[in-house]
């Protein structure tokens, strides 16, 4: 049975890619330290056989006993609420984690997939946005912190590649959304649901014309999973084409949650990406790959999953404006 740690086993995708790695017969080792995850993403998982639990923060030596085939690198806050309250910690994880983790891979003898994300294009010059374009970020404004994380966590990847020959993957998440995302995590979907949850107005940073696309959690795994089994080293674009505007996207929640919130408008955080729209050609090309779970039937059922919270969960899930965060 081949063996793969995740780091950042217990958020989101993390929580999602131990699934899969499981139901694919693999022994999956899931590592975190809850800083950003929840104890209830992996609670499913630990009478599993096939699964092992480390609570340890990557930014500290990585020592894994036995044998070690995979590593798949997702620890990381990943939403401006985060990583702006906890912007020293990002750093240290997407470059000190990074490290470690790249170290323990050679040491093992191990393939390793690292988490980048569509971030790293900053706010766009150019639309849609592929893997050949370098980006627009702004390296000491506020969300530098993740941006350039992530940025030194690909230079980092690449150098162990090319230095040390190790077999490494590198993925460009685009806006993944579904069951397990935090209603309280400052991103666009869980505020917009959770507001309506609550009855509350919709918030809306700037005039809602930026644009962001939504791509659902399975077809993100399915994209990694893909990535991770190729033969291709440098970074891969994995997202859903499908574009549309924040002022949009906002009736189709009212729409969708059946209720009649209005919309309100509050202060363009600093740096804020006006386009998001990934270039997947790539990823069809390489890996035969395109997303499968339209919009529609996509937001049912992460609105399915928000509806089923308890009210205490929704109260702790209040919207709260990071925009108090993102100063010069």
């Amino acid at each position: 049975m081949k063996r793969v740690l995740i780091t950042g086993a217990a958020g989101f995708l993390g929580s999602h890619l131990c699934d899969r790695f499981i139901a694919e017969g693999f022994y999956v080792i899931g590592m975190d330290n809850f800083i950003t995850g929840d104890h209830k993403n992996i609670d499913h998982l630990l009478e599993n056989p096939n699964f092992e639990f480390i609570n340890h923060d990557v930014t500290n030596f990585v020592s894994i006993d036995g044998e070690l085939d995979y590593i798949l690198h997702f620890a990381s806050p990943a939403s401006p609420i985060d990583y702006l309250k906890i912007p020293i910690q990002t750093l240290k994880v997407g470059s000190l984690g990074t490290h470690n983790l790249l170290g323990l891979a050679k040491a093992k003898n191990a393939r390793i997939l690292i988490a980048s994300t569509s971030e790293v294009y900053g706010d766009p010059l150019v639309h849609p946005q592929s893997e050949s374009y370098y980006g627009n970020v702004n390296t000491i404004g506020p969300r530098g912190v993740y941006d350039e994380a992530k940025r030194f966590q690909e230079s980092i990847t690449m150098a162990y590649h090319r230095f040390h020959g190790l077999e490494t993957r590198i993925v460009r998440i685009f806006n993944t959304y579904g069951p397990r995302m935090r209603l309280n995590d400052g991103r666009v979907i869980p505020a917009f649901m959770g507001q309506a949850l609550r009855g509350e107005d919709l918030t809306i940073f700037g005039d809602g014309s930026q644009t962001r696309s939504f791509c659902y959690v399975d077809d993100q795994v399915e994209g990694i999973f893909r990535l991770m089994f190729s033969d291709y080293s440098y970074p891969v674009n994995i997202g859903n084409p499908n574009e549309i505007s924040i002022k949009d996207f906002a009736f189709e929640i009212i729409k969708l949650t059946g209720t009649d919130q209005k919309v309100v408008f509050k202060d363009l955080p600093k740096d804020d990406p006006m386009q998001r729209q990934p270039d997947i050609s790539l990823a069809k090309k390489l890996l035969d790959w395109s997303p499968k779970v339209d919009r529609e039937e996509g937001m049912k059922k992460t609105f399915d999953y928000f509806k089923g919270l308890s009210e205490e969960e929704l109260r702790k899930s209040e919207h709260k404006d990071f925009s108090n965060h993102i100063k010069r």
